[in-house]
């Protein structure tokens, strides 16, 4: 045999020797905890044939505690590009059955290397994270190579989307970067996310706590927000992700994809002139609205189980992707809160950054009140959406459906944040507040002065319902742009999108904001 095929050879088993990772037996541990392997996963949510893997032959180059003796080839976490439905992607999958994907320096570089390129090709980067933390024995070079991640991160934030899935352990530092990105999906009974493990709480707080309890799925979906979303399978994580792209562009710089609508644009939704109830404190499902009015109700929701009194997600209107905000009476009333406002923000956020326009369904009271609220920053917090609403340059369409009172009105994406067109139902009432709290306001020495201060209170409530519980009166000045005939909402958002194609809208020049963190 040649020279040149013995190196070819060579070559060959090499790749074969990498592509085993940690070798059979851990493959075999791997998955009888229910967790398949970093390249498998990457195979699951790549194109098929389209990964091209960097970096195979990596190594650490430790020395200390006998670690030397110990070397695979990838060390610990495999990188590279492929495409998802055709579109480019950058991703890296940790490894757990090398080292527990433990980070070393050599790793954090390979993850680095793959995030530059991404920010010079200007795709979307994925990271599947499965490790057990910081590569002790590596000291501090191991947290460098976290600090250079974050800063990637951060640097990468805005510009291209970030994706993270949690499909294993992930405690410590490496919580950080997960954090940072835009999305994090995490997986059931399989995966978990804190900075201080069950014995540390333990001997620190004194409190008995396990993983699952401390920091699983289902904690940070609904609880913490930390997690966008909790699968029951891998399988449907990564078939989430490849969902969640469809929806975004490749950049900041670019539009998203227009997908072929085969939903007739002027489709009439006749229940939608009837699904306002008449008694005001009666709820409704304003997941029935949203499903009505996108292309073929497809609806991918994001943190769907925290702060359930808004509902985020991202639809299609005639095949133009768009981030769908709205109120939810069927929970709290719609009243906004700290955690439905953070919630919403940080998502109206990402879509400004990445030129998703904006729809906003209406009907909230107002701000959840209470010392609960006071005490945890709601006054910050409800900022934080208002702040969102009223930077976002992207088109935004507002459409009330029922209640719109007082601040609640002013953060809801009004025509004062700079809203492009300001729709509302004829069921709209646009005020300061309810109509039994106005009176109790204005009229209260009057009421209280009368012979049946009940027929004296009721008589005002109908006065001033029939002055402000209604569209008009903000109609009249000009703060809603149409009232619309509600089965008619399909139509109006997806003619209000065609024209609002060419606006141009710019921030004042600034290095950065300040926004009420």
């Amino acid at each position: 045999m040649s020279n040149q095929l013995e190196k070819v050879k060579e070559l060959i088993q090499l790749r074969e020797k990498a592509r085993l990772g940690g070798g059979e037996k851990r493959i075999e541990t791997q998955h009888a905890k229910g967790k398949y392997t970093a390249r498998e996963r990457i195979n699951m949510l790549l194109d098929e044939g389209s990964f091209e893997e960097f970096d195979m032959f990596v190594q650490h180059r430790c020395t200390n505690f006998g670690i030397e003796k110990n070397k695979f080839l990838g060390d610990g976490i495999v990188t590279g590009c492929g495409t998802i439905e055709g579109r480019l992607v950058y991703i890296y999958a940790q490894d757990f059955t090398v080292f527990g994907g433990a980070l070393s320096e050599s790793l954090a570089l390979k993850i680095c290397k793959v995030m530059d390129q991404a920010m010079k090709m200007g795709a979307p980067v994925i990271g599947l994270n499965d490790s057990g933390g910081a590569r002790i024995q590596e000291g501090v070079n191991a947290l460098a190579g976290y600090a250079e991640i974050f800063q990637r991160n951060i640097l990468a934030s805005g510009v291209i989307p970030q994706i993270s899935g949690i499909f294993g352990p992930c405690a410590g530092g490496s919580v950080y970067s997960p954090a940072l990105t835009d999305f994090n999906i995490m997986t059931k009974g399989t995966s978990y996310m804190f900075l201080t493990g069950p014995k540390v709480v333990k001997t620190v707080t004194g409190e008995d706590v396990t993983q699952e309890q401390l920091g699983g799925a289902s904690v940070h979906a609904s609880k913490s927000g930390v997690a966008h979303f909790a699968v029951d399978t891998e399988e449907e994580g990564l078939e989430l992700i490849r969902k969640m792209i469809s929806f975004m562009p490749q950049n900041n710089m670019e539009e998203t994809p227009l997908v072929e609508c085969n939903d007739p644009i002027d489709r009439l939704d006749d229940e939608l002139n009837t699904i306002i109830p008449d008694r005001p404190n009666q709820a409704y499902d304003m997941y029935d609205v949203i499903g009505t009015i996108i292309d073929n109700g497809e609806f991918l929701e994001v943190h769907k189980d925290f702060a359930q009194n808004i509902i985020i997600g991202f639809a299609r209107f005639n095949g133009q992707s768009v981030g769908v905000v709205a109120n939810q009476p069927k929970v709290m009333a719609g009243c906004l809160d700290s955690n439905a406002s953070r919630k919403a923000a940080r998502f109206i956020r990402f879509c400004d950054a990445f030129n998703i326009p904006l729809v906003t369904l209406v009907d909230v009271p107002g701000f959840l009140p209470g010392t609960g609220q006071e005490y945890n920053g709601v006054i910050t917090h409800g900022a934080k959406l208002l702040y969102a609403y009223g930077e976002a340059t992207v088109p935004k369409i507002t459409v009330t459906l029922r209640k719109s009172y007082g601040g609640a009105y002013c953060v809801m994406s009004s025509k004062h944040l700079r809203g492009d067109m300001n729709y509302a139902w004829p069921s709209a009432e646009i005020a300061v507040m309810g109509p039994s709290g106005a009176v109790e306001v204005i009229f209260a020495k009057e009421v209280a002065a009368s012979e049946n201060p009940a027929a004296a209170a009721a008589a005002r409530e109908d006065e001033y319902k029939k002055a402000f519980a209604n569209p008009y009166n903000a109609a009249q000045y000009g703060y809603i742009d149409d009232v619309i005939e509600p089965r008619n909402t399909r139509f109006r958002i997806i003619r209000a999108l065609q024209q609002l194609q060419t606006k141009k809208l710019t921030n004042p020049a600034k290095k950065h904001d300040n926004m009420p963190l």
